[in-house]
């Protein structure tokens, strides 16, 4: 029997399931009037700590943790994420809480606006700036996207503790290789269409990034138009986007066992920010982006105007793989064969923010 853990995060507050056998239950909403814009489910512990990035539009932005799958919850007594007073720099959001792989046990990074890449060791109660990332040469060319100037994805090695990919709105993807001492933009062929030069070295407007579950090298991105893979951790990308209806996008998610098996949800365009074609679609590579298909089986068949935002899809660990979104309408769907059928879990909720699941029992 299957326990899956599933974490809802939307414009006022955090909602919990449980999924066993498929039933599913939830809590009552956690943090009610926050907007919650970032998650970490760390199943590194044995029971897994959720971490939360909450806005109170009265209080701020905090980090929160819980050792009990919600039922009670720590912040810290000074702010968990905070920048230097050197800095001149206050902190915004926190866009991306994301635990490090099992060789680094107590490593959580946290990516945040203003555009910035914090590291914890010691679980995400306490943070510290990656100050080279902060410093780098090019920051001050570096443009707020619509969202703002953000580091919104971190995506780590499982093979290499030293190895740190990010992707910043609107600067594009940085990469280091050694523990985040230096970095160094790795958008080679990846498009900026709305820049007099389309191929910068910098700027791109990356949207989100994930890893191949067979290849720690192969990395799927969607972009401010265009989807893309790299097959050498970043160094250079391909566009991967002929396929779908529209390449536009915000969100992209990897299998979590299958080798070249990535999820995209396509979205009309920049300037009509609905579902492509109106359908709700959730499109599916199983040959690292060379086809792709529709998964519509279960999901609404009419006009649909529910926006997947980029951390609003993702996989739970499982095999078959459960495969989740949530979008704009408050609307949370779930599939538990790898896409391939789906079923609405909540409805009328806030506005989705972003959704993690894991599978703990």
């Amino acid at each position: 029997m299957t326990d899956v853990l599933l974490t809802v995060g939307t414009r006022k507050g955090l909602f919990i399931g449980r999924g066993r056998d498929g039933r599913w239950e939830f809590d009552d909403p956690h943090f009610n009037a926050q907007a919650i814009y970032s998650l970490g489910i760390d199943t590194r512990r044995a029971t897994p700590r959720i971490l939360v990035g909450g806005d109170s539009s009265h209080w701020g932005p905090s980090v929160f943790h819980s050792d009990d799958l919600g039922a009670s919850w720590t912040e810290p007594a000074r702010p968990a994420v905070r920048f230097p007073e050197d800095t001149g720099a206050s902190l915004e959001r926190v866009w991306q809480l994301h635990p490090a792989p099992g060789h680094s046990p107590d490593v959580v990074y946290a990516g945040t606006e203003p555009a910035a890449l914090f590291r914890s060791a010691d679980g995400g109660e306490s943070f510290e700036l990656v100050r080279p990332l902060w410093e780098h040469p090019t920051r001050d060319r570096w443009v707020p996207g619509g969202g703002g100037e953000a580091v919104h994805t971190v995506v780590t090695d499982p093979r290499d503790p030293d190895a740190v990919t990010v992707a910043v709105s609107t600067a594009g993807v940085f990469r280091s290789k050694d523990g985040g001492a230096s970095w160094a933009p790795s958008n080679e062929g990846v498009s900026a269409v709305f820049l007099p030069d389309p191929h910068p070295e910098f700027g791109q407007c990356v949207h989100k990034i994930a890893q191949d579950a067979g290849d720690p090298d192969r990395l799927y991105l969607q972009n401010h138009w265009g989807v893309f893979r790299s097959d050498d951790g970043g160094g250079r990308w391909t566009d991967i986007g002929g396929g779908l209806p529209s390449d536009f996008g915000f969100a992209v998610a990897a299998h979590p066992h299958r080798p070249d098996t990535a999820y995209v949800f396509p979205i009309n365009a920049d300037a009509d920010r609905v579902p492509a074609e109106r359908r709700c679609r959730v499109y599916r590579t199983t040959d690292a982006g060379k086809t792709w298909e529709p998964l519509t089986t279960g999901l609404p068949e009419g006009d649909h105007y529910g926006t997947v935002l980029r951390d609003a899809l993702c996989t739970d660990g499982g095999d078959p793989a459960g495969v989740y979104f949530g979008n704009r309408n408050g609307e949370v769907y779930a599939s538990a064969d790898d896409g391939d059928s789906w079923r609405l879990l909540a409805d009328h909720l806030p506005d989705v923010l972003c959704v993690r699941a894991a599978v703990i029992g």
